[in-house]
């Protein structure tokens, strides 16, 4: 997704994947902000480069905000997405579907080893479905509904949610910030 929107800007990408001795960064933020610098700032610390890192999860108006920062383990360490979705879906049983209003959030930040730092986010609204539905996707996909959609993202497939999703306009929003600072 991110080499895709990236393809015209002068980048060599690189995943993780390509570091296989980086140490894991442990995500203690309480925002998803926090937990993309501090993945970013490791990660420009080890290979003296600029680094892009994200956080996101889905944040569910009635809960309060949760799973939030802890999307990933809603459900406990090492959970599923299968175990997080079922905790969600009890969660909200008693919740009415003009209720159960949610917004996937991604924040994006960008550091560099001279200092330099900043975070864009992104968000996709939507409403928490009352059963999963899909096949396609992953996480909260079957159950999350965006604005404007009858069906999931796991019913809308990969494609279409690239192009709406939360990840997708934090992506976007971060274009200007890595043009800025790249060599012209």
């Amino acid at each position: 997704e991110f080499r895709d929107i990236m393809r015209d800007l002068p980048l060599k990408i690189l995943s993780l994947k390509e570091f296989p001795d980086f140490p894991e960064t442990i995500e203690d933020g309480s925002t998803f902000k926090e937990n993309a610098l501090k993945k970013a700032r490791a990660l420009a610390f080890y290979t003296n480069d600029i680094a892009v890192a994200d956080d996101s999860g889905l944040v569910v108006d009635a809960l309060n905000g949760s799973p939030g920062v802890f999307s990933a383990r809603y459900s406990g360490t090492g959970a599923t997405d299968l175990e997080n979705n079922i905790k969600l879906l009890n969660d909200l049983k008693d919740v009415p579907v003009n209720e159960r209003k949610a917004a996937f959030k991604c924040a994006i930040a960008v550091v560099t080893p001279d200092g330099f730092e900043e975070v864009v986010t992104g968000e996709c609204r939507g409403t928490i479905g009352l059963e999963m539905r899909g096949g396609e996707g992953f996480g909260y996909d079957p159950l999350f509904i965006p604005n404007g959609f009858d069906k999931t993202f796991a019913e809308l497939g990969m494609e279409t949610k690239n192009r709406i999703s939360h990840r997708f306009r934090a992506i976007t929003a971060i274009r200007p910030v890595l043009k800025k600072i790249l060599p012209h």
